[in-house]
């Protein structure tokens, strides 16, 4: 893997091997939150041993820290296809899951859609080993809560997501929600979260939410929809994108989908990584 933004005086070191996990992290850490809430120090994620007082920026936050931030990871084709027969796995390789998997370590909660659930089998997010000392140097626990997006609730609650999880599975839904699949969903060991007053789930107050419960690194891994509607809201701060060197034509969703936004949002540059034609680009909001 080759380090091509930013250039550091350690940019040639790295190029052209495989990256290790405490380097990948580095790369991929979320930023010092306000509040308490540490991306973790490079080379140890090392977290503040002490929370300062509510409402007071965490040792090394800026000031004007964000007090939580969403990510997304996310997976194209060089002609925009998000996806090949509806899924992402044709379009990705090793590294891009193996950053897929750095993502979700360094996250408190992965928040997804309820069509990517069923479309990509989705599973409780598993604790490993190689992250149990940073997490647990970060505050979090051994593995990240799975969050799903859904307005009708119409999932399967028999699958291990809902069943057997590490962490309980989160169900984020509107307060018109059908009262018998609220039930079903409990049943099944899910906790559901209130986040709209109408059937449909408000994306900035789902973050908030999930915020409220100290869930503060945030990662989306879409559906598009999803992302679309993040996108849409304003609340996304960061897209973690992997160009894939594949051609699919077709007509498969882009990254993100739904209404267009009046304005195009403006990202910048924060980091760009290549292995094997693969770009692994990081855009932050301005």
């Amino acid at each position: 893997m080759r380090r091509l933004f930013p250039v550091t005086d350690q940019t040639a070191e790295t190029s052209d091997r495989e990256w290790g996990l405490d380097e990948l992290a580095d790369a991929y850490a979320y930023p010092v939150l306000a509040g308490g809430a540490a991306a973790g120090a490079p080379g140890t994620g090392a977290a503040p041993s002490t929370a300062p007082a509510a409402g007071a920026p965490a040792a090394g936050a800026l000031p004007g820290a964000p007090a939580h931030w969403l990510r997304a990871n996310m997976v194209s084709s060089l002609d925009g296809a998000a996806q090949h027969d509806g899924r992402s796995q044709p379009i990705s390789s090793d590294t891009d899951m193996r950053v897929f998997g750095m993502l979700r370590a360094l996250a408190d909660v992965v928040v997804v859609g309820a069509e990517t659930v069923r479309l990509e089998g989705y599973r409780p997010a598993r604790a490993r080993e190689a992250f149990a000392g940073r997490r647990a140097a970060a505050g979090q626990g051994p593995a990240p809560a799975i969050a799903v997006i859904s307005a009708s609730l119409q999932l399967d609650f028999a699958l291990p997501l809902f069943t057997s999880p590490l962490v309980p599975t989160l169900v984020l839904t509107g307060a018109a929600a059908p009262a018998d699949r609220v039930a079903e969903a409990r049943k099944a060991g899910a906790e559901v979260l209130f986040a709209g007053d109408g059937a449909a789930v408000d994306p900035a107050r789902a973050v908030a939410v999930l915020a409220e419960r100290g869930l503060r690194r945030q990662l989306t891994e879409g559906g598009p929809r999803l992302l679309g509607q993040f996108v849409a809201a304003g609340v996304l701060d960061e897209l973690c994108l992997t160009v894939s060197p594949t051609l699919t034509a077709g007509d498969a969703q882009r990254i993100a989908s739904g209404p267009s936004v009046a304005v195009p949002h403006r990202l910048e540059l924060a980091a760009l990584l290549e292995e094997a034609g693969f770009l692994f680009t990081r855009y932050r909001r301005i």
